[in-house]
């Protein structure tokens, strides 16, 4: 069932670690001062320069790291397709969906080059000949073909197969320290095993989960020596989001309440048999949750088993305060006198936090953008490491030659005793030339699962091995000589290597800002937030009288006389004033937005930066569009040639053409309300606007920040009141120019119908609508990435966005799996009060909405499956808040039995065989043309899939929610609207009347400039 929410909301935790979002210059200057004097990099390098040597004179095995990049880099179609394989191949069900992934993939690379030497080696069947094997994409296969076909898939499988066990020590924990003992055999090593897997989505993964690790100590605890020395002895490491699926940090009470305890038994259990057990690193927002959950067990350890030396934390080098994080756990380990083994690793989601904090519009990145710059870190972090033997075993996990070194060089310097790391499968050809030095100890990392469950895992570290500036790379590129491949990274770059969030559109004159965000989990962000709630009032709007609206007609088109004349760069600056001051006002419009549209806080941010991006990007876009242009317009035009008839001049350009009415709805009530507003005023139009009725506090807050940043006050008129009435009547009104409205199809028909009736000029119409939209998965898609996608497309906002989610059809092959994790991923959303951070779904937006969507789920209780039906969804709750409604979901037969939207959070789910692309024929026959998500890993199955639909915008391998403005033009077809796309360049030209002048210039006694060029 769905839980509560707790109200954790104004609970003040004080930080432990300074924000993650600082300067990298600064950052590295502070990381550069500390290691001045602490090392001689020179001596390192001179001291790694054999080992280099060593491997590219005796290379590792053909799958080893090295090699295998060697051959087929990362950036070549070949490493690519085998990355992709290696992804997806061994959990796909079925023959036809494992063809076609086998052909969408070998059929993109070459490898008949390597021949004989490589891939022709791993089976009896030549993968290097594979793709003459495949159906011809053109033609109907025949019976050979297809017998072709699925010999080469049965190949590939091998291959694949192969290559997991390269990357994954065992399948089964006997297999893995099996294998163990056969490389001790070759060095001195000592593993840390972990539970191959990612972060847990249910309460029954996260439970299937902790008794994968609890047998693994338990198996590592029958062989290991309880009184020999615990660095010596085989340990584990854990991942904490694999044991909680609400492992986040708006979820802090509920994480120590369930989570710890689950930790718990296993750190009683590895002490009881002196391992060591490592709370392996994961993202950034994660980082504070990870130090409280230490603690807790700290406090345990020391209250049960201090002599316990074991337990251990991943600190991550790329984070720009590691540092400070060492220091922290290093008084945490002092303060309850416990020493911890700790590993410093570089890092395994660099690209995620990168784009984790463009999409958040943050004022930093919280990872250092420089590889050099994270290696400057993991160094200084080494020595705050090692300068603490008292409290820290230190554990340094890396595969860069000059970079271990280092590490030997300081820890012979200060005398602490240490451990390298190393990743199963990477890394061994250094490692064997570091380790014939016998007193150097080496810890493997070894994963331990089904080959089938390495994919995320793998993909991540040949990605990050794998990249060209990575040092395992760049080791088997023989091009890159000893001087480059072991420079110093011991220097300063000034700059990150990318645009900051905010400049992630251009820094160049004219460029447009990117709105600028907040990450909720740091306290000093989110406080102006929760204080705005106490003090931001919700506006009371009085409703318009309807007798009223000629009268401001009038006004508004007497205003628009005067609007339409200020130039286009005035109208501009004015727009980007009121950015500036929505921006400012952040906190205010948040907690507004929270009040009184029941939107959760992170909705609430978004929807605020959105206004922000349209206020800003339709300032541009006037300015771009309206200016006049002379014609013909030439494609590739010569400079200086004169086209067109001599002695006239053409011109073509944009007016204004009036007052227009924007009626905007209560589900986006101030980005979509300043959006419309935004367009028609930026293009010289003035406006009446009518907000929903649910939300005028917030048009009333968004009409006056407008109007105090420039816009005047006749030009920009709100009207408050029902769409029966006030809607129709300035529909209806005379000299209305154009009407701009977002809601349902059925009242876009209605004002359709009304402008059709009307007397006088025909008046355009706007209308972005609803739609049933379709997300098909089919059974190359990774189910957990499937399941996130659907839980943010479906539930967020309370399935109120005309984006939002309403079809999953899902290929038979995997539906039972992916229903039942999804299943038990909506049961773990919190549904409540929106004001608490730890709430997923507020209430719907009032009786009426919550009524008809009760009607709905009644109706498809009596003709569907019941899939998901959670015990929140009253109108009112034990919290008191009125028409909450949690997640439902339902099985129904066809596509076609799917008739109609529901605006709120309930999904239908239809299973599907066969072709694709006549599942996409059926979501077509809908009508509908909104949003449509494509789950695949075939690349030429999701972009046939997409020219097919007749939808406005398609979302391949992601949720479908949350459209950016000026990168992804939101907007759709056929019964969800008339286009053109709100957020994209065509968007103003509706607001615009065109208007050509020509003059002719020979009129005044002929052309002149024609005879002055006769010769």
């Amino acid at each position: 069932m769905s839980h509560p929410a707790r109200s954790t909301a104004f609970t003040p935790i004080p930080p432990r670690l300074p924000t993650p979002y600082r300067a990298e210059d600064e950052v590295v200057s502070h990381r550069l001062q500390m290691l001045d004097g602490a090392m001689d990099w020179a001596h390192a390098a001179r001291s790694a320069e054999p080992w280099v040597q060593a491997v590219r004179d005796n290379p590792p095995p053909f799958w080893a790291m090295e090699s295998l990049l060697k051959e087929y880099p990362i950036s070549s179609a070949e490493g690519l397709a085998l990355m992709r394989l290696a992804e997806a191949l061994l959990r796909v069900p079925d023959a036809e969906t494992a063809i076609a992934l086998t052909t969408d993939q070998l059929g993109r690379a070459d490898f008949e080059a390597s021949g004989d030497k490589v891939l022709s080696r791993l089976s009896s069947t030549a993968i290097a000949l594979s793709k003459h094997f495949l159906p011809d994409a053109q033609n109907e296969p025949g019976l050979m073909a297809k017998l072709g076909a699925r010999t080469v898939v049965a190949a590939t499988l091998r291959a694949v197969q192969l290559l997991g066990r390269q990357f994954v020590l065992g399948q089964t924990m006997p297999e893995a320290m099996k294998e163990a003992d056969v490389s001790r055999k070759k060095a001195n090593l000592r593993f840390s095993y972990d539970m191959l897997g990612e972060g847990a989505r249910t309460d029954k993964d996260a439970l299937r989960y902790l008794k994968s690790y609890a047998d693994a100590i338990e198996f590592i605890a029958a062989r290991a020596n309880k009184t020999g020395a615990l660095a010596e002895i085989d340990g584990i490491s854990i991942k904490l989001s694999a044991l909680y699926p609400r492992y986040e940090d708006a979820h802090r009470q509920a994480v120590l309440d369930e989570l710890v305890p689950r930790v718990w038994t296993l750190c009683e259990a590895a002490a009881a048999a002196n391992i060591n057990l490592t709370i392996d690193a994961e993202e950034v927002d994660r980082l504070e949750l990870s130090l409280e959950v230490l603690e807790a067990l700290l406090v345990k350890v020391a209250a049960h088993c201090p002599q316990w030396a074991g337990l251990g934390l991943a600190m991550q080098a790329y984070q720009t305060r590691a540092l400070e994080l060492i220091e922290h756990v290093t008084a945490l380990a002092r303060k309850y006198k416990i020493k911890l083994m700790c590993r410093l690793v570089k890092g395994a989601y660099w690209d995620a936090e990168v784009k984790r904090a463009q999409e958040l519009g943050l004022p930093h990145y919280p990872v250092f953008t420089h590889k050099h710059h994270t290696d400057v870190s993991y160094l200084a972090c080494a020595r705050a490491l090692l300068a603490v033997p008292d409290a820290i075993y230190p554990q340094f996990a890396g595969h860069n030659a000059g970079t271990i070194a280092a590490i030997l060089q300081m820890g012979a310097k200060t005398g602490a005793p240490f451990e390298l790391q190393r990743l199963h499968g990477m890394g061994e050809g250094i490692f064997r030339e570091v380790l014939k030095n016998p007193l150097v100890a080496c810890r493997v990392y070894a994963p331990v699962g089904a080959h089938k469950d390495l994919l995320a895992y793998l993909v991540r570290r040949l990605l990050e091995n794998g990249a060209n500036s990575s040092f395992v790379h760049q080791l088997a590129d023989e091009s890159v000589g000893m001087g480059e491949l072991l420079i110093s990274p011991l220097r300063l770059e000034p700059h990150p290597s990318l645009p900051l969030p905010a400049d992630l559109f251009g820094k160049h004159p004219g460029s447009r800002a990117n709105s600028a965000g907040l990450d909720l989990t740091v306290a000093a962000m989110r406080h102006p937030l929760l204080s705005a709630l106490q003090t931001a009032p919700v506006p009371v709007v009085p409703e318009f009288d309807v007798k009223n609206i000629p009268g401001a007609y009038a006004s508004c088109a007497s205003s628009y006389q005067k609007w339409s004349k200020v130039p286009v760069e005035e109208r501009a600056a004015t727009l980007r004033r009121a950015a500036d001051a929505l921006q400012a006002a952040m906190p205010q419009f948040c907690a507004l937005l929270v009040k009184e549209a029941f939107k959760t806080w992170g909705d609430a941010v978004s929807e605020v930066r959105e206004a922000v991006d349209f206020l800003r990007y339709y300032a541009d876009e006037a300015q771009r569009i309206m200016q006049p242009i002379s014609c013909p317009v030439v494609a590739n035009a010569q400079a200086g040639y004169q086209y067109g008839v001599t002695g006239e001049t053409n011109t073509l350009r944009l007016t204004a053409r009036g007052v227009w009415v924007c009626i905007s709805p209560w589900n986006f009530p101030l980005a979509i309300f300043m959006g419309q507003v935004a367009a028609a005023l930026a293009t010289g139009n003035t406006v009446l606007a009518k907000p929903a009725e649910q939300t005028p506090g917030v048009a009333k807050a968004a009409v006056d920040l407008m109007v105090a940043a420039g816009v005047p006050a006749d030009a920009l008129q709100l009207m408050h009141g029902a769409g029966e009435t006030v809607g129709a009547a300035l529909v209806a009104q005379p000299g209305v120019a154009g009407v701009v409205f977002t809601g349902s199809t059925q009242v876009a028909k209605i004002i359709q119908r009304a402008l059709a009736a009307k007397d006088g000029p025909i008046v355009p119409l706007i209308a972005e609508t609803g739609g049933i939209n379709a997300m098909l998965v089919d059974s190359s898609a990774l189910p957990e990435q499937v399941v996130d996608a659907v839980v943010q497309s479906a539930f967020r906002s309370a399935g109120q966005r005309c984006s939002a989610l309403r079809l999953l059809v899902v290929h038979s092959a995997i539906a039972d799996g992916v229903i039942e994790m999804l299943q038990g991923a909506a049961q773990e959303l919190r549904v409540g009060d929106p004001a608490d951070l730890a709430t997923d779904l507020g209430p719907v937006i009032d009786c009426e909405a919550f009524d008809n969507i009760q009607r709905h789920i009644s109706r498809l209780k009596n003709e569907s499956k019941v899939l998901l039906e959670t015990a929140v969804s009253a109108r009112t709750a034990p919290e008191k808040i009125a028409n909450l409604i949690a997640p439902h979901a339902f099985e129904v037969p066809s596509i076609a039995d799917v008739k109609a939207e529901i605006f709120g959070p309930v999904l239908q789910v239809v299973r599907w065989d066969g072709d694709p692309a006549e599942v996409i024929a059926q979501i077509n026959a809908l009508g509908y043309g909104l949003t449509l998500g494509i789950q695949t890993r075939i690349d030429s199955r999701a972009q046939a899939l997409a020219a097919a639909a007749h939808v406005g915008n398609i979302y391949i391998n992601r949720n479908m929610i949350g459209a950016v403005v000026g990168v992804q033009p939101f907007g759709g077809e056929g019964l969800s609207g008339t286009g053109p796309k709100a957020g994209g360049p065509h968007y103003l030209y509706r607001f615009c009347a065109e208007q050509t002048l020509t003059v002719n210039t020979t009129a005044a006694g002929g052309n002149a400039a024609l005879l002055a060029s006769m010769h």
